[in-house]
């Protein structure tokens, strides 16, 4: 049952994306994301500077005079957000959690394909597959996927990248672009990841994209004496003296190499990302995604 308070954060989500999508991002998604191909659409009458490659000989030799093929952009794409409901998500320390920032960017993505006639198809994971919205098209489809990403309850708390993107590659038979939005946080997350083998099958099938989420508090510790830290996914507890100085710099520095291999995985697989943290504007991040893709392409 949706609660008052789950529809009102849904339209407002819903505002706000759509509003920057028509403002900002449709044409951005138009520019980089291309059809698959031409596919034949017609045939008319031959007329001065057609192609001559183009001409149908069987309807030319069937009317006596000269018709040609009319092909048109194979616009219709595919888009799937994977999106990583695990523990860590709930983590936030400003106005928003990671989860709701997933959210927010979903609902740009998703509305932006609606705006172009696309499909958009959602997969909920932890470590373990928590759901599976198949592709589709529309304005309650789009709002489904927002909801779902803010409100559901996933039966998992850790991470397994591994096994969603194997589910990825399984699922989905058709080229898709793939938005794989996660803070990446495992404890497989060091220079050879077990994830890192089907990442490349899955970024060679599909058009895939990282969407990586951080917290501030994720990269630093703030001197506040002794504090219990919680790990979100597995429930273990552990003391720090966080007003110590070779502590906080340990932690820095594990973080900081963590993030480098996330990188680095990424840049050698030949695969785009794009970092965005919880308490900064996701757009700008976006869109020079979008524009650097642009460029490239």
């Amino acid at each position: 049952m949706l609660t008052k308070d789950l529809l009102k954060q849904v339209r407002q989500i819903e505002i706000r994306t759509r509003g920057l999508v028509n403002q900002v991002f449709s044409g951005e998604y138009h520019s980089v994301f291309k059809g698959r191909g031409m596919e034949f659409s017609e045939v008319r009458e031959y007329q001065f500077g057609d192609d001559i490659r183009n001409i149908d000989w069987n309807v030319t030799a069937r009317f006596g005079h000269p018709f040609v093929k009319i092909f048109e952009e194979e616009r219709e794409l595919t888009v799937i957000l994977m999106v990583d409901m695990s523990g860590s998500l709930i983590f936030g320390t400003l106005d928003k959690t990671k989860q709701e920032v997933a959210a927010e960017i979903a609902g740009v993505l998703a509305f932006s394909a609606l705006k172009n006639n696309d499909k958009v198809g959602l997969i909920l994971f932890s470590d373990k597959i928590e759901k599976f919205v198949p592709p589709r098209k529309g304005k309650t489809h789009v709002l489904r996927i927002i909801r779902e990403v803010l409100s559901f309850e996933p039966a998992g708390k850790a991470t397994d990248l591994k096994a969603a993107l194997e589910y990825m590659n399984n699922a989905i038979k058709k080229r898709s672009i793939v938005f794989l939005i996660s803070d990446f946080m495992s404890p497989e997350n060091d220079a050879t990841p077990p994830y890192k083998k089907i990442l490349r099958a899955v970024g060679k099938k599909h058009d895939l994209i990282g969407v990586v989420l951080n917290d501030r508090r994720e990269k630093e510790i703030p001197s506040m004496g002794l504090v219990k830290l919680v790990d979100a996914e597995t429930g273990e507890e552990r003391w720090i003296d966080t007003s110590d100085r070779r502590t906080r710099f340990l932690f820095q520095q594990l973080l900081q190499r963590q993030k480098e291999n996330l990188r680095s995985l990424f840049i050698s697989s030949r695969l785009d990302s794009i970092e965005i943290e919880t308490g900064q504007d996701y757009i700008t991040p976006l869109v020079k995604f979008f524009r650097l893709r642009e460029r490239r392409w």
